[in-house]
C-alpha cells in the first residue's frame, strides 16, 4: 500500500476491540495513524465514501448500546441516509474500528483480516 493507513475508533478505555486492533498493530505494524471519531471528529464526506466502499450495514452497528439507546423512530425504517446521519450524530453506531488505506476500507478486528491488509 502507497498510502497511508488510518484506524478509525474510539478510545481504546473505551472499546476492547480497539483496544486488541491497537495492540496487534503495535506489535506488528506501528506507523498507522489512529483517529478518534469522537475526540477527532467525522466528516459526512468520509463517512459517505466508507459507505460506498463496503455499504452502510456493514458499517451501522445495531447491536451497539449506543442502538439499544436510540428511539423507536430512529431505528425504524433505516436506509443509507438515515444511517449516515445517525451514525454523524452518534459516532458509537459505527462498528469498530474502521482501517482506511486510500479508497480500501475494512471494518472490525480479526488478526487474519489484519495480516492479509499488511501482506503480513
Amino acid at each position: 500500500m502507497t498510502q497511508e493507513t488510518i484506524m478509525y475508533g474510539i478510545s481504546a478505555k473505551r472499546c476492547d476491540t480497539v483496544r486488541k486492533a491497537r495492540k496487534w498493530l503495535q506489535a506488528n505494524q506501528p506507523d498507522v495513524t489512529f483517529h478518534d471519531f469522537r475526540e477527532d471528529g467525522l466528516e459526512k464526506e468520509q463517512l459517505a465514501r466508507w459507505v460506498a466502499s463496503i455499504g452502510w450495514e456493514q458499517l451501522f452497528n445495531k447491536r451497539s448500546t449506543s442502538f439499544r439507546n436510540l428511539t423507536d423512530a430512529d431505528k425504524a425504517d433505516i436506509n443509507q441516509d438515515k444511517a449516515i446521519s445517525l451514525m454523524l450524530e452518534h459516532p458509537t453506531l459505527i462498528k469498530r474500528p474502521v482501517l482506511v488505506n486510500g479508497d480500501k476500507v475494512q471494518v472490525g478486528f480479526k488478526e487474519a483480516e489484519y495480516q492479509a491488509w499488511f501482506t503480513l
